[in-house]
């Protein structure tokens, strides 16, 4: 059986990442690890670490996006949360025998890690992203 292994990241939703960075950066004195964009998702990312896990800023670059239309629908704000496990594939067969909502059934991979996201109605209301680093 698949372990939870931690809390990996917050993801939280913004208009803007410049806009939003001086509240988590001077505000709080966490230190912006990296930004990057997402062009599958259509969306840039800034990193910021906080003890083992990260606060993930996430802002739409088109407008087309569906970070752009969650953002007219509800917001900025808390958008999902990331939890790492050790076997992605394992967990995600496991809640899918046991009828939990998928949006992702099978992992999407990226460089250095795999990614999928559990349906809010399966979850009391909160987009579950799993995660698995991967070498």
């Amino acid at each position: 059986m698949a372990k939870l292994l931690k809390i990996n990241h917050v993801g939280i939703a913004v208009n803007n990442i410049e806009e939003a960075l001086p509240f988590w950066t001077e505000g709080l004195g966490m230190k912006l690890h990296h930004v990057e964009e997402v062009a599958r998702q259509k969306s840039k990312v800034a990193f910021l670490p906080v003890g083992e896990s990260d606060v993930e800023l996430v802002a739409p670059t088109a407008e087309d996006s569906v970070m752009a239309k969650y953002l007219v629908d509800k917001g900025q704000g808390i958008h999902h949360l990331c939890v790492e496990t050790d076997d992605i594939e394992g967990l995600l067969a496991d809640l899918k025998a046991r009828g939990f909502r998928l949006i992702n059934e099978t992992p999407i991979a990226e460089p250095g890690r795999k990614m999928a996201f559990v349906h809010p109605k399966s979850t009391g209301g909160v987009l579950l992203e799993l995660y698995e680093v991967t070498k």
